[in-house]
């Protein structure tokens, strides 16, 4: 293959590949999904009054002076039987984006726990793979021979509808079938690289994404107007500000006067705005019709494996090593296993919040556990540990020797427009205040990760690993991206 990807696919091409005829979908959106719901028998926890504590900036005509501020939320009590079989009785979890790295593990999560759960998903990651050329470095089955495998390992079902949020009826079907007391909404083109790659990529990501999330606000508002929305953004939405990045919110005394404001965004790519939109159209349509909504800033996720997701080999994870659709440390381990050189980035300043697949799972189910007020959006830092590229290719570099590799780090032009080096002191306490338990990146964390990515390294196609998109030179023409 001499070609990482063929780009010239039109938006409408894109979106007639990502999603089936909306014609044939809604004559057969609420009756056509074959899985029953997963049955569940716990307790509800009770509710009481949390405060969720930032920092706020204080700016005036002539000084900034940060201070403090609480935010507060009407949240449930940490529940101490999380992880009992039975924690999620009474609740229904609808997961959009539940074939994808974040939802597949969460949906397990969840259903071995007693939620009853639903996936919506239209399959188009694995349409990407198909249009550029890509593969995961572990091999996934078909949607349904994960549902079919895990109500075979778990005793456990999860419903399946198989459509496009962006189509609006079939959503509307969807969820009047299921009728979810939450739902969890990972379901949106998730690459900033792919978001720039031409012009049709980057109108179909702001097209999906927003319009996406729109129609799921709508469908709440007609279909299930208590159904919690816990909807996952991303950190890249607040960019790399000179300040502290706090949880969403900011208060500001200005001219004399005083008010708590959204945090200001500074999205780096058509993906990352994406995001920034969705934010914005949420906390608007949590005031105008008195939603319930939590807003999750989700940091670099890594990992492979959740307890659930080992259970058995056909319900294994993706895992992406690519330039477009893989997160920096599981590309740097994935090329440090294959003998590859870790590609860093221009000066591997940049800094981020990091977090496990395990801990993502966790804390989506915090979430679901403790729904916003009517009428408020409470917005969570979900991450648990910051690095830079620089200190990540160096936890792997030590993690490879003892191992018997000799991982190499080369740099490389940076192909995205960001800061290499800058200030980066972001906020994550609200999680943790609702009992998230990290797990932190250590020695043996590490261990197990390169050994899973060893295990599957004939699988990697060394021709995906350079950076193939860039910025600057991002075009409304499409063009091949050739190796």
């Amino acid at each position: 293959m001499s070609a990482i990807a063929q780009s010239a696919i039109s938006f409408a091409t894109t979106r007639a590949v990502a999603s089936s005829s909306a014609t044939k979908r809604n004559a057969v959106a609420a009756k056509s999904f074959g899985f029953s719901r997963a049955s569940s028998t716990s307790s509800v926890l009770s509710s009481r009054r949390m405060s969720n504590d930032s920092n706020a900036l204080r700016i005036s005509s002539s000084a900034s002076v940060s201070h403090q501020k609480k935010t507060s939320f009407k949240v449930q009590a940490i529940n101490p039987r999380s992880d009992a079989p039975d924690a999620g009785k009474g609740q229904r979890v609808m997961i959009i984006g539940g074939d994808g790295y974040c939802g597949w593990a969460t949906a397990l999560h969840l259903s071995q726990r007693g939620y009853e759960v639903s996936i919506v998903d239209n399959l188009c990651r694995r349409q990407f793979d198909d249009q550029l050329g890509f593969n995961s470095l572990t091999p996934i089955k078909s949607i349904h021979e994960r549902v079919r495998k895990w109500e075979e390992v778990s005793g456990r079902k999860i419903e399946l509808f198989v459509g496009d949020v962006c189509d609006y009826e079939f959503l509307g079907a969807t969820f009047e079938k299921f009728n979810p007391t939450a739902a969890v909404h990972f379901g949106e083109q998730r690459s900033a690289p792919y978001s720039m790659m031409d012009r049709s990529r980057a109108v179909f990501t702001q097209t999906n994404n927003v319009m996406g999330t729109i129609n799921v606000l709508y469908a709440i508002k007609e279909f299930a107007p208590d159904c919690h929305l816990v909807k996952l953004g991303t950190m890249g939405e607040y960019g790399t500000p000179n300040i502290d990045i706090e949880e969403g919110y900011l208060t500001i005394t200005h001219n004399g006067r005083t008010d708590t404001l959204p945090y200001p965004k500074q999205g780096g790519s058509f993906y990352h705005l994406s995001k920034c939109h969705d934010s914005a159209n949420m906390l608007f349509c949590t005031r105008a019709w008195n939603l319930r909504c939590t807003d999750i800033n989700q940091g670099v996720v890594y990992g492979i494996a959740t307890d659930e997701t080992m259970m058995h080999p056909d319900l294994i994870n993706r895992l992406d090593y690519d330039a477009v659709f893989g997160t920096a440390l599981n590309r740097f381990c994935i090329q440090a296993a294959v003998g590859h050189p870790m590609t860093v980035y221009g000066k591997g300043g940049q800094t981020r919040g990091f977090l496990n697949i395990r801990d993502t799972v966790r804390c989506i189910q915090i979430a679901v556990d403790n729904p916003a007020e009517p009428g408020k959006m409470p917005i969570y830092n979900q991450f648990t540990q910051q690095f830079s590229v620089n200190e990540l290719a160096g936890l792997i570099t030590e993690a490879g020797k003892k191992l018997g590799l000799n991982p190499e780090v080369i740099s490389v032009p940076n192909p995205r427009t960001e800061a290499e080096e800058h200030y980066y002191n972001a906020k994550n306490s609200n999680l943790r205040d609702l009992g998230l338990e990290p797990t932190l990146l250590g020695d043996e964390l590490l261990d197990t990760l390169m050994k899973t990515v060893i295990d599957y390294k004939d699988r990697v196609d060394q021709r995906l690993i350079m950076p193939g998109v860039n910025w600057k030179e991002s075009q409304s023409v499409a063009k091949n991206i050739t190796k």
